[in-house]
């Protein structure tokens, strides 16, 4: 008999720009089989999944942008139910006797650092679902949003080869990948057993760099040397398709895979597939039916991405240092497509390692690559998963939080307190007191390390008439992307806050006799009310909130969390600053907190009310 609290298998989906472990891509080898007869081709569609990019790429490059965020849904939504279906082809006859529907599975997918929580995650996720993973006819599988990218390229680099570490030593992650780029910085804490265990120092960054525009940009090129000998020298082909073809051949990717290494040519020879090989044109370097490139053509591709590498590493470096000045870092860790490029390997070390110039931080920084690049975040997220089954506890045990996170609630005014004066008020008929409306209690700010493997907990009180039968309380939950020096105490206009969602915390199963019946005494001056209490425990993952409620000590959310609506977003990420100890309100009174991990509310006001 399988064990109930452990899966049959975990499966980890990295989705790339350009590969996937499990095969990212599908794609057409020609723009023939983008012709109607084979059906709608799409393509490079990964980062369009956020739509802040998007829109750029929208305003950059309207022709080539798709009009609507469906459009790209409709793409991610098709190509993950076939990836869906081919993960089952290969896989199910590894389960033995156990039907795949049957079988404990868990899928375990990263995410770029680029995505913000909502809408690029929970989108995401949905269409995940939908397409068939843990969907309603596989109830036996979960799906869960397991790393970013960068964290877990590290998770594998540190269980393949741990002896290169020490304890204490600090690793800069730089998974380079088709499409986007992510930098974290790491820790190691324990070498005391066969894995090592990590946590993040720094807010994990990323960009949109990645081998997929050094294809880009060989087409620009490649089309570019075509129409110029088409205007002196007709070719007789359809250009656009013909370029197509190029980049997607085999000349050109072991070209493009190779670049680097010693014994490369300095000049390239493609083959123009359907041109005569009587044709020649020397002013667009065609001879013989072929394009003649030169190394520094190639390279020059390469630069403009490695430009836009270097610029986010130092950035990542300068951030670290003013955060740890008496710090240094020990390792750069390449990996991904991008990372297992000879040229880029070479161009990393000469900048960056045995002594860098430029970052104080980094003078004994070794350049390291990743075994596997291209299967580093795949094989990262099953071995933090299986990391946490066998010993309780993950890989990577902390994280510093990419953005500020609070609840909207009442405050017990204080005429005397300056941030008070002005602020709308209000008196409780229940207790007669008066309170400040929508101040912001920030339960994580950006910077702070935050467990991976224990939520982040908050205590809340309301205060419900008698009369009231409706046990469904709203909190409001907030967001920030601005330094923590300058977050605000309360949520309103001109305030760099923003509404991340609305959560509701259904207590209707909850027997009323667990509540408890304030001024029920004869002596006791005003309205009767239940006082009612309760927790919300915050999970933190790597690009996304997961809310737990709880009630007398059990959880009541057991199949879905709490109901969350999400809101519109409008920040974008910055780079994160130290933190300082939390801030506890416990009765309207503003306290250092005791806890790390214990955050004390009273808030009051009945179901209909619209915050805490």
């Amino acid at each position: 008999m399988r064990s109930p609290s452990k899966p049959d298998l975990v499966i980890g989906v990295d989705l790339g720009q350009t590969c996937t472990a499990s095969s990212w891509g599908f794609l057409a080898e020609s723009k023939n089989e983008q012709k109607a007869e084979y059906g709608t081709t799409r393509e490079w569609f990964k980062t369009l999944i956020d739509p802040d990019f998007l829109e750029q790429e929208r305003l950059r490059n309207p022709q080539d942008t798709p009009s609507s965020y469906s459009e790209v849904q409709t793409w991610c939504r098709d190509y993950l139910g076939f990836l869906y279906e081919h993960v089952k082809s290969k896989l199910a006859p590894e389960l033995g006797n156990v039907p795949w529907e049957d079988a404990e599975i868990e899928f375990v997918f990263s995410v770029p650092t680029t995505w913000k929580p909502h809408p690029s995650v929970e989108n995401f996720r949905a269409l995940i679902g939908q397409a068939g993973f843990g969907g309603p006819l596989n109830a036996r599988h979960s799906v869960t949003i397991g790393l970013t990218e960068a964290e877990a390229a590290a998770v594998h680099t540190s269980t393949e080869s741990a002896g290169m570490f020490s304890e204490r030593d600090l690793l800069l992650i730089c998974d380079a990948g088709g499409g986007t780029t992510d930098l974290s910085t790491l820790r190691v804490t324990d070498t005391a057993i066969r894995v090592l265990s990590l946590e993040q120092v720094d807010v994990v960054e990323g960009a949109n760099v990645g081998s997929a525009a050094i294809d880009d940009d060989f087409m620009n090129f490649a089309e570019a040397r075509l129409r110029e000998a088409n205007q002196s020298q007709p070719l007789d082909l359809d250009i656009e398709e013909t370029v197509y073809e190029m980049m997607k051949g085999k000349e050109f990717q072991n070209i493009k895979c190779e670049h680097g290494a010693p014994d490369e040519t300095p000049m390239f020879s493609l083959v123009i597939p359907g041109l005569s090989h009587s044709y020649s044109n020397p002013p667009a370097n065609i001879e013989r039916g072929e394009l003649h490139m030169a190394k520094e053509d190639l390279r020059g591709f390469f630069d403009r991405q490695l430009h836009k590498l270097f610029r986010s590493i130092d950035t990542q470096l300068q951030n670290l240092n003013r955060r740890l000045p008496d710090e240094t870092v020990s390792h750069l860790v390449l990996s991904g497509g991008l990372g297992q490029s000879l040229y880029v390997q070479e161009k990393l070390k000469a900048r960056y390692a045995n002594g860098s110039e430029l970052h104080p931080n980094a003078q004994f920084m070794q350049v390291r690559i990743a075994p596997d690049p291209q299967l580093a975040v795949c094989k990262g997220l099953v071995a933090d998963r299986l990391r946490k089954l066998t010993v309780g506890r993950s890989v990577l045990g902390w994280r510093c939080c990419r953005a500020s996170y609070g609840i909207v609630c009442k405050e017990l005014y204080d005429k005397h307190k300056p941030s008070h004066v002005g602020r709308e008020i209000r008196k409780d008929s229940r207790d007669g007191k008066t309170y400040v409306l929508r101040s912001v209690e920030w339960f994580v700010k950006k910077g702070e390390p935050v467990s991976i493997d224990r939520p982040i907990e908050h205590d809340f009180m309301r205060k419900v008439d008698l009369e009231d039968s409706i046990r469904v309380f709203p909190t409001e939950v907030v967001v920030s992307y601005d330094e923590k020096d300058v977050l605000p105490n309360f949520s309103g206009p001109g305030k760099c806050v923003q509404k991340l969602c609305d959560i509701e915390s259904d207590l209707s199963s909850a027997s009323e006799k667990e509540f408890k019946e304030k001024n029920r005494r004869i002596w006791q001056f005003g309205q009767r009310y239940f006082q009612v209490k309760y927790q919300i425990k915050v999970i933190i993952g790597p690009a996304d909130l997961r809310f737990e409620l709880w009630f007398n000590g059990q959880k009541l959310s057991k199949d879905k969390p709490i109901k969350v609506e999400w809101a519109s977003p409008t920040a974008s990420s910055i780079p994160a600053l130290k933190s300082p100890p939390p801030l506890l309100h416990e009765d309207g009174i503003l306290r250092t907190k005791k806890s790390a991990w214990k955050l004390g509310r009273m808030t009051s006001g009945g179901s209909n009310s619209s915050s805490p």
